[in-house]
């Protein structure tokens, strides 16, 4: 499918209609490689280093919002630029945080009860590294990192009070950063009536829509997405799911979602089994990021939610988001099978 809704625009731009297929295929062998590595490393060494990532995912979000350093691209100081390649420390970040916070619950569990001993210290490195995100300004990427962090307290036994005063104080704090932001605002209004800026504001949401409406059960057949031929910008990045349905149909969109589904499931099911605390939340933490993007996602695509530059894991192209998704899915088989021979 990279090759299905890139081979267009990477004719018309490099001359090379397999030039966004060359790249992912490299990154999806490096990713292979990592997690087949990770899969065979020990999880417990992720909780030795927590600390150690965290500073390092901290320092490189740090480093990326410095002229010089990071390399802006779609308005979004949030790249290191390695040749036609990019880095984005963002999406280690988020799994960065993920280790931590399974290490902060399972060592802290006993005070979770209390807000201001067992919540705040958590709240307030997640909330740094929010800021660091928002600073690029990456809205949708933020939001996933926040609402993963907040699921895994949900499920440590944090108090309910905490998840009202916190859901109150979170959609006051989305509504100040839509309003500070005039192209978040025009987001919002495409989102509401894109037919009011076909053009501007609204022109992917409504490309995207005619992507997906013509699809029918079975779709048009590979390779025969009309909305790829320069009218959905970049199909082959966020919205590389209106080509998948254009050219597969309803019967598509359900292969891809139950996929998404059942890997959900099977790490809901392998963190269930985990006695380890820390290996429970870890693979909880990997499984909710994993839920909330593709969901996220997906929205976006179908016009549920505003449009946020959030990728769909493992098939948007793009390498720092592939990489990550196949790194989680080794530390997720790694617990699997370590829990498996104890």
């Amino acid at each position: 499918m990279i090759y299905s809704s890139s081979n267009i625009w990477a004719e018309y731009k490099f001359n090379d209609s397999f030039h966004y297929l060359k790249q992912q295929t490299l990154f999806v062998l490096i990713g292979i490689v990592l997690m087949l590595v990770i899969s065979k490393t020990n999880y417990y060494i992720y909780y030795k280093k927590a600390n150690i990532i965290l500073g390092i995912c901290l320092l490189l979000l740090v480093l990326v919002l410095i002229p010089g350093l990071g390399s802006i691209r779609n308005g979004s100081r949030s790249w290191f630029g390695l040749g036609p390649l990019g880095i984005q420390p963002s999406e280690a970040a988020k799994l960065g945080l993920i280790i931590f916070t399974a290490k902060y619950l399972s060592k802290n569990n006993k005070y979770l009860k209390s807000i201001i001993k067992g919540v705040l210290p958590i709240l307030g490195i997640t909330g740094l590294y929010f800021a660091l995100i928002m600073l690029e300004p990456d809205l949708g990427t933020a939001l996933i990192l926040g609402l993963t962090i907040i699921a895994l307290l949900f499920i440590s036994g944090v108090s309910m009070k905490f998840f009202f005063i916190t859901a109150i104080t979170g959609i006051t704090g989305i509504i100040g950063l839509i309003a500070i932001a005039p192209y978040r605002v025009n987001r919002i209004i495409s989102f509401i009536n894109p037919w009011k800026d076909p053009l501007g504001t609204g022109f992917q949401i409504i490309q995207s829509l005619y992507a997906i409406g013509p699809g029918g059960l079975l779709g048009k057949g590979f390779g025969n997405s009309i909305q790829k031929h320069f009218y959905l910008p970049e199909p082959q990045t966020d919205f590389i799911f209106s080509i998948i349905v254009e050219e597969f149909g309803f019967g598509g969109a359900i292969i891809i979602i139950s996929l998404f589904a059942l890997i959900f499931y099977r790490s809901l099911k392998i963190a269930l089994n985990q006695n380890d605390l820390f290996a429970k939340y870890l693979v909880f933490g990997i499984a909710f990021q994993l839920a909330f993007q593709t969901v996220m996602n997906l929205s976006v695509v179908v016009g549920l939610i505003p449009v946020t530059g959030v990728t769909l894991p493992f098939i948007s192209y793009g390498g720092s988001s592939l990489l990550m998704s196949m790194i989680s899915m080794g530390m997720v088989l790694n617990v699997s099978k370590t829990s498996e021979k104890s």
